[in-house]
């Protein structure tokens, strides 16, 4: 972690910092399981106040967060002989911007792995006779994927009809993301003939799925103007085992009865599909608590440190403190972080000078909080 960890690391190791007793939680996996989080024991802190480190906006104060889960659908299949005189080609959809799955869900940006299954379906029921070897896209849950290839053969006196075809189809999808997607493209190359390719029934009913399978925002918050409450991302799809292939989809809301909606339609689809379907554990949402004692300092601490408001939200996002809170439901919590831009992309930044700012918010928050008020269980 390459801001909270240091952060309590120097106010561990400091001897001019005016604090009352203070406990330092480290915890890992919290980018892909919540590990650290969903293991904490009940009785592990005395605190009465939590503040997360893990907010990526300074001058920001969150008081809420979404809730997660991850539906995943997995596709056996058969392999059989590559038909003859087939073109077969690698498709490449690459050059998206990626982000997080959650903060980054109402920007539309795009996804690639539904931007190639809406290629190879316009393939898959036409006259060119299309199969499938290889597909691949995404990577991390938590991630808009910004990759996905796959390898493709059709009859061989249909290669410049694709080639047109694709041509066609890449021109209207950057028109519909050219105020997002400046650098979207899909490369079309040769590829050596493979050796086996999918059943058709298996490739056929994996299309439709990834077609069906809804992605982005399912609704805004009623309650707060401008918050996601729910929505979807197809993740990943990968072949594993030699078997299967897995398709990975993560639902979140702030609502915990529409999550449990989004996730019945997601696997709605994959049962249509025939698709087995599993679940992760799932983290809960933490929910806004407006009279909050902690968020009432913040906003003063901040507003004489800068003399202007902090701004106060909640987050289309994951954040350990709804497991916290599950886990201590007395404690006062905030989330506070300096800026950062393009998360969980390979153009992840932090903004340095955000950290200073950040940082005295911090220290001045922990001068000023009674040790009354801290160590009330």
């Amino acid at each position: 972690e390459q801001r909270s960890a240091p952060a309590q690391l120097a106010l561990l190791a400091s001897d001019n910092i005016a604090h009352g007793k203070i406990e330092a939680l480290f915890t890992v996996d919290e980018e892909t399981g919540l590990t650290g989080a969903f293991n904490l024991e009940k009785d592990f802190l005395t605190g009465n106040i939590l503040i997360n480190l893990d907010s990526e906006e300074e001058g920001l104060i969150y008081i809420g967060c979404a809730g997660g889960k991850n539906t995943r659908g997995y596709f056996k299949y058969k392999e059989k002989e590559s038909p003859k005189k087939y073109f077969w080609f690698n498709l490449h959809v690459k050059g998206l911007r990626g982000g997080h799955s959650g903060s980054d869900i109402d920007k539309n940006f795009g996804n690639a792995n539904k931007i190639l299954a809406r290629f190879l379906f316009s393939l898959m029921r036409k006259k060119y006779g299309m199969v499938l070897s290889e597909i691949k896209g995404g990577n991390l849950s938590n991630a808009l994927p910004r990759e996905a290839y796959a390898i493709v053969g059709v009859k061989e006196k249909y290669k410049e009809d694709i080639r047109v075809k694709l041509n066609t189809f890449l021109a209207s999808v950057q028109n519909e993301y050219k105020h997002t997607e400046t650098s979207l493209d899909i490369q079309l190359e040769s590829a050596q003939i493979p050796s086996k390719v999918l059943n058709k029934g298996t490739t056929e009913r994996l299309i439709l799925a990834l077609n069906a399978c809804p992605h982005g925002v399912i609704g805004m918050s009623l309650d707060i103007p401008g918050l996601v409450e729910t929505s979807n991302n197809m993740a990943s799809v990968k072949m594993i085992d030699g078997q299967q292939i897995e398709v990975i989809t993560s639902q979140r809301s702030s609502v915990e009865s529409q999550r449990e909606y989004v996730i019945n339609m997601v696997t709605s689809v994959f049962d249509l599909a025939g698709a087995k379907v599993t679940y992760n554990e799932g983290y809960p949402g933490w929910q806004p608590n407006t009279e909050s004692q902690i968020l009432r300092l913040a906003e003063k601490v901040y507003k004489d440190l800068y003399n202007k408001d902090a701004e106060v939200k909640a987050i289309h996002a994951g954040l350990e403190c709804g497991l916290f809170l599950e886990k201590y439901p007395h404690l006062d919590m905030i989330s506070i972080g300096p800026d950062m831009t393009d998360v969980h992309s390979p153009k992840e930044k932090l903004n340095i000078p955000s950290v200073e700012k950040w940082w005295n918010f911090l220290v001045k928050i922990l001068e000023n909080v009674s040790p009354e008020t801290a160590e009330k269980r």
